[in-house]
């Protein structure tokens, strides 16, 4: 998140995507597919995300051992 919003600043300032890109140290695919996954969501968006995306492999395991 602070990457993406680093590079966000980067634009604003009058670079242009690929030198941002470079000097985060990604690629511009990276950097697009973050966007399109985390543009403009907030810290508490993102906590919220991750805690559904644990919560969500914790119950597939469940699933699998009970199918097995």
């Amino acid at each position: 998140m602070k990457l993406l919003r680093s590079i966000e600043l980067q634009l604003a300032a009058g670079s242009d995507v690929p030198s941002a890109c470079r000097s985060a140290g990604i690629s511009d695919a990276t950097y697009y597919n973050w966007r399109k996954k985390f543009g403009g969501m907030g810290r508490s968006q993102l906590a919220e995300m991750k805690a559904l995306e644990k919560e969500n492999g914790r119950l597939k395991k469940i699933v699998a051992d009970l199918v097995t």
